[in-house]
């Protein structure tokens, strides 16, 4: 397995006409690694998934996904989940269709044999093999968070970017949801960069911990970077660990 970084920032500042969403921020993330990207509300954790994606500019430092500038990296080993999902949920649409989307990157007018199986493995990979024919429709916001993520993996990617990975996902659901994922990175090295407001997801599923507001507060393991100081940094006070409510998330 190469040991070449997937993720490599340095000196990164993104500019968002006169404001400055990121400033100076460096970090590389290697493969098979787990990235927790946290902070304040307004920190530029979005911008970054979007520095990373190619889709704002650095005004300075620069940015390398598997070796090559954003838009020049191979779209086909990059999976994302965003955190807000335009899909028409009206749509007379099935489940597997739109899971075999991620592959063809256009909506699929009819599923090959072969296509049917990919979806189907994809799916069980997220634990939602039994979405496989269910109308879009009719899927809850879990249900779909799920059937995004089996999206992204149906490409098999090096990497994926996840913004929010657990909204609208319930606490049984998403430790099941972190099992199935981290079985893929054992199996593949995927590396997993995700946007979370979720400090248990980051401590327990994590290998490393970005706590940034607009600069980079603190990165490495969750228990160091994730420190009472840096907290209060990035925060003001520390203690923002508000158990997470884990049953109504504190967003």
């Amino acid at each position: 397995m190469s040991t070449a970084a997937v993720i490599e920032v340095s000196n990164l500042t993104v500019r968002l006409g006169a404001f400055t969403a990121l400033e100076g921020v460096s970090f590389s993330v290697q493969p098979g690694e787990t990235v927790a990207v946290l902070g304040p509300n307004g920190a530029g954790k979005t911008t970054l998934i979007h520095a990373l994606l190619g889709l704002v500019q650095p005004a300075a430092g620069s940015v390398e996904i598997l070796g090559h500038p954003p838009l020049e990296a191979p779209a086909e080993q990059i999976g994302y989940v965003p955190q807000l999902k335009t899909v028409d949920r009206g749509f007379p649409a099935l489940t597997c269709e739109l899971v075999a989307s991620g592959h063809r990157r256009s909506w699929p007018g009819r599923l090959s044999r072969a296509e049917h199986r990919e979806t189907t493995h994809a799916l069980s990979l997220v634990g939602a093999a039994n979405l496989c024919h269910k109308p879009l429709r009719w899927l809850s916001g879990g249900e779909l968070q799920r059937v995004y993520l089996a999206r992204a993996l149906i490409r098999q990617p090096k990497l994926l970017l996840l913004d929010e990975p657990a909204t609208g996902i319930d606490l049984v659901g998403e430790d099941d949801m972190y099992t199935h994922l981290e079985q893929y990175q054992r199996e593949s090295g995927c590396a997993v960069l995700m946007v979370t407001h979720d400090w248990l997801a980051a401590q327990h599923h994590a290998t490393k911990a970005l706590l940034l507001n607009r600069k980079l507060m603190g990165f490495g393991p969750p228990a160091e970077a994730l420190s009472d100081e840096n907290m209060r940094q990035a925060f003001g006070h520390t203690g923002h660990v508000h158990p997470q409510n884990r049953e109504g998330r504190d967003d």
